[in-house]
């Protein structure tokens, strides 16, 4: 469910929010102060966290590497990290 994924997600993406450097970074990408309410709008929570099932997030990661990133931080917001990781893992194709 994206909509819970995003409510879930805002209280961490609303922290860096009130970071000078991270507005302003958000913003020559394209993104406008009515973005940065709320914990971020939903185009703005999209842009930077990958939710959904673990093929949509492996999917995710790999348009960053695609795009030329040599590598991708991820950041797991789950409260059981590693049974998040085994099952990301498990979805993602490693060279």
């Amino acid at each position: 469910d994206a909509a819970a994924a995003r409510e879930a997600v805002r209280p961490v993406v609303g922290r860096y929010l009130q970071m000078t450097n991270y507005r302003s970074n958000l913003q020559r990408l394209g993104f406008t102060e009515a973005d940065f309410a709320d914990g971020g709008s939903d185009a703005l929570v999209d842009a930077l966290v990958a939710h959904g099932r673990p093929e949509v997030v492996a999917a995710a990661l790999a348009a960053h590497l695609d795009a030329g990133a040599d590598h991708v931080a991820v950041q797991f917001l789950d409260e059981d990290i590693l049974a998040a990781a085994r099952t990301l893992a498990g979805a993602i194709d490693l060279p």
